[in-house]
């Protein structure tokens, strides 16, 4: 069947024509003047809510004479392969493609490409053997905020439209419930795997996530973010407050030092010294008297095992400064950190030291210092943890250090009025809702 000439047709198929044009341009004009509404009272617009308006734009088109509806499909770049390649897989002619990502020059790179790109385009078939598949449209997002579609008019031209969303700063307050996992509930609020991380690492200390949380257990964060108006994330900055099981907690900056997170009381979370300086590992020897595995008699353990694989990132217990790196007898490589107070911690058996770490170096809680190695008289991957009290060895496991130090005087007044502040965040709950925005205007046709 000859491909229909939309100049060419007869006036039956006017009425019809016309009537598609004025229902598919009012219908634009429409969507355009509903994106540059600002109604708060409007539900919050969810990204999948933003890309059907954005899909809008050329699937609201009229049926083509003599095709099929458009069907939807996604595409992905693959490795080594062309953007014009990437088009042609959704079913239509190498000319049309050819087409479609010449329209597309004029507004972005269609040369320089990565693999994983990806973009929708709208097919429609022939209604009769022996025709070619038409492209309606294709919708392709080109950067965190702003996207590029290609439509068909009802005359069969392709238009070019670019819509660019605003991005604003803000304060977000994140209030739900888990439903799965932590990072897929925080996500649909709109937090991005980093602040999920940091709230994992804040209540580690304070709740088993295999055993404690449960779904439908609620939790709140405030953070900052970057945010689009269709009110997707572009980038998250500071979490300010966190809160699950009932346990809360603010972050502050003290006097001098770098922010830290403080329970409603105003009590530093952070230990002095860390429990356990590997994530994840699990003792294997504990403090006291014992068999060689290699001497194959019983001596004094002065530390503690933790077993974990070769590499796994070795984490400083406390604040201080590194005393010794290198290697000592039977310890293999060993690191040496002295705290305040009389307080030092050793890591034996290590593989390497993080970089930078030499004696004078000071360090900060949780910072990796070394990687889990079997180097010295060991018989396989894991570190040897202890904790020195004014030059003497002691438990690491029942050890007495001090605890998280309290605020006061005119530092807890300035942590009060910050708490103040990130309280009535949470009793004012989520910011206001945003339409997405505006289309703008087509940057070419025909």
């Amino acid at each position: 069947m000859q491909e229909f000439d939309p100049r060419g047709f007869s006036r039956r198929y006017a009425p019809r024509l016309i009537a598609g044009a004025v229902a598919f341009t009012a219908a634009v004009a429409g969507w355009q003047a509903a994106l540059r509404l600002d109604r708060p009272q409007a539900p919050v617009m969810a990204p999948e809510q933003a890309a059907a308006l954005q899909h809008a734009a050329f699937t609201r088109a009229e049926t083509q004479i003599g095709f099929s509806r458009a069907e939807n499909i996604e595409v992905k770049v693959r490795p080594g392969e062309t953007l014009e390649g990437a088009v042609q897989r959704a079913g239509v002619a190498p000319d049309e493609a050819r087409q479609v990502v010449a329209t597309l020059g004029r507004a972005m790179d269609t040369v320089k490409i990565k693999a994983g790109l990806a973009f929708d385009a709208a097919v429609a078939q022939p209604l009769s053997d022996g025709g070619q598949a038409r492209l309606i449209g294709l919708s392709m997002r080109t950067g965190p905020a702003t996207s590029v579609t290609v439509s068909r008019t009802f005359d069969g031209a392709l238009r070019l439209r670019a819509l660019e969303e605003k991005v604003a700063h803000e304060t977000t307050v994140a209030d739900g419930e888990i439903q799965g996992s932590l990072y897929e509930s925080a996500q649909r609020l709109g937090a991005t795997p980093a602040i999920t991380a940091q709230v994992a690492k804040l209540f580690a200390h304070k709740l088993d996530f295999q055993r404690d949380i449960q779904p439908g257990d609620d939790f709140r964060l405030v953070f900052d973010r970057k945010v689009t108006e269709s009110g997707r994330t572009i980038e998250t900055g500071e979490l300010e407050y966190a809160e699950l099981h009932g346990v809360k907690f603010f972050r502050f900056q003290r006097d001098g030092g770098e922010a830290e997170y403080f329970d409603e009381h105003g009590k530093n979370i952070r230990g002095f010294l860390l429990r356990t300086p590997v994530d994840g590992a699990r003792l294997t020897s504990r403090f006291g008297m014992r068999r060689h595995p290699i001497l194959g008699y019983a001596r004094a353990h002065q530390g503690v095992d933790f077993g974990a694989g070769h590499g796994t990132p070795v984490l400083a217990a406390g604040d201080g400064v590194v005393v010794k790196a290198s290697r000592w007898r039977g310890y293999g490589n060993w690191l040496q950190i002295r705290h305040s107070g009389g307080w030092d911690t050793g890591y034996a058996h290590l593989s390497r030291y993080a970089k930078g770490m030499r004696p004078g170096t000071r360090v900060r809680q949780g910072q990796v210092v070394a990687y889990v190695g079997s180097t010295g008289m060991s018989t396989g991957p894991h570190l040897h943890y202890e904790v020195w009290q004014k030059g003497r060895r002691v438990n690491p496991v029942g050890a007495k250090v001090p605890q998280g130090t309290v605020l006061a005087g005119a530092e807890l007044a300035r942590f009060k009025a910050e708490k103040g502040r990130l309280e009535r965040l949470l009793a004012e709950g989520p910011p206001p809702t945003r339409a997405m925005a505006s289309a703008g205007e087509p940057i070419s046709s025909r």
